[in-house]
């Protein structure tokens, strides 16, 4: 990705550096380093999006043996837990709030309506 400094890429240079960065891992960097005149050429060109796509699926076949998945049963027994923890509390107290509670967190002291 050494021409990503030059401002006047052609679209081969475009779909070389592009092909790093899908390896490497810095599309953001990709595209970050693209002028508006570059990403309008890349927008309008069939030939990149065609080549892109071709790109994607090699980059797949030649690491795909090296994806790392995230596990998600984690993130979902912590939520699991976390909404079971809240239907605990909801259960043992009122659904409705105390107004002085509600009123005194907020900063203000309570409306007298014999003042108005």
């Amino acid at each position: 990705m050494a021409s990503l400094d030059n401002t006047h890429r052609e679209i081969q240079e475009l779909l070389a550096d592009y092909a790093g960065a899908l390896r490497d891992g810095g599309l953001p960097t990709f595209l970050k380093s693209l002028t508006r005149e570059e990403a309008r050429r890349i927008a309008a060109a069939d030939e990149f999006r065609e080549a892109a796509e071709i790109v994607r699926l090699l980059n797949s076949a030649g690491f795909g043996d090296n994806l790392v998945t995230p596990d998600v049963g984690l993130f979902i027994s912590r939520v699991d837990a976390a909404v079971a923890s809240r239907l605990k509390k909801s259960a043992g107290t009122p659904a409705t709030r105390e107004r002085s509670r509600s009123t005194a967190s907020a900063g203000r002291s309570p409306v007298n309506h014999a003042d108005l």
